[in-house]
């Protein structure tokens, strides 16, 4: 995560919108494109309370930014997964990575608000805080153009949903949200730290790259979360002072998913 990208209201179409990312990565084929997909779902009722409109705007605005981009490279991974009945947690877990990567407003709160309150001891987090993080973003240029009061409260309530649906924040009332503990699975930071390596990330830069801000680790942490999975034989890590160096045992990402799923 970082600041550079602008920040949209993109995600208020679904905020998490988990059941419908399962349901539209069951019927979503390698090579569809986004109009084609919806108009399957439409075809064939998958939402069956939605509106055409809806549909459309649920693929678009919300599934083919975070999971269609790259050729459907994220989809492609995370149906085989689903497939191989991975646990629904860790699916989760994914989603809230590749949610978080396009759409840049919601890792930065969590990784702005959120964990420095979780890290505090605080035992909520609530729309204030929310809109304290979009005033901020708004004095620093973060959007394209300045947003309305009414835009900085809904996109606010938006937050908290995202952070309740992707497990961070407990269901709670339209202001305070329990903070829930949140840690990182084991297979998730297996998939991401793979991710990032066959995405041509150096080893060094693996260590200390922003996605592990989303589970509130620093580099020593992910370092130390390294070492733990080596003794599982994914890869070899080696390390002295800053310099850490990783040996893979895989030589493509879908032969490290098939070795994960048949753990």
């Amino acid at each position: 995560m970082t600041s550079e990208a602008r920040y949209t209201t993109q995600f208020q179409a679904g905020l998490g919108m988990i059941p419908e990312t399962l349901d539209l990565l069951r019927v979503w084929e390698p090579g569809m494109i986004p109009a084609r997909l919806a108009e399957l779902v439409i075809s064939e009722g998958l939402f069956a309370r939605t509106t055409a409109r809806r549909a459309r705007n649920l693929v678009a605005e919300m599934f083919a930014p975070r999971f269609l981009a790259e050729g459907g490279l994220a989809a492609a991974r995370l149906k085989f997964l689903l497939e191989q009945r991975t646990p629904l947690e860790t699916l989760i877990q994914l989603f809230f990575v590749y949610t978080s990567r396009a759409q840049r407003i919601l890792g930065d709160f969590v990784i702005e608000s959120y964990w420095p309150k979780y890290s505090a001891g605080a035992s909520t987090l609530n729309r204030t805080d929310a809109e304290n993080f979009v005033r901020r973003a708004l004095d620093s240029g973060r959007m394209v153009t300045r947003w309305s009061e009414s835009t900085v409260k809904r996109v606010s309530g938006y937050l908290l949903g995202c952070c309740e649906d992707f497990g961070l924040l407990a269901p709670g009332g339209r202001n305070d949200r329990a903070i829930q503990r949140f840690s990182i699975r084991p297979d998730v930071a297996l998939y991401l730290c793979h991710d990032l390596h066959f995405a041509g990330v150096s080893d060094n830069a693996i260590v200390r790259h922003p996605d592990w801000r989303l589970f509130g680790y620093e580099p020593t942490e992910v370092l130390r979360q390294l070492k733990r999975l080596a003794q599982d034989g994914y890869f070899i890590v080696q390390s002295s002072g800053d310099l850490v160096q990783l040996s893979w045992k895989f030589r493509t990402m879908n032969d490290f998913l098939n070795a994960l799923t048949q753990k």
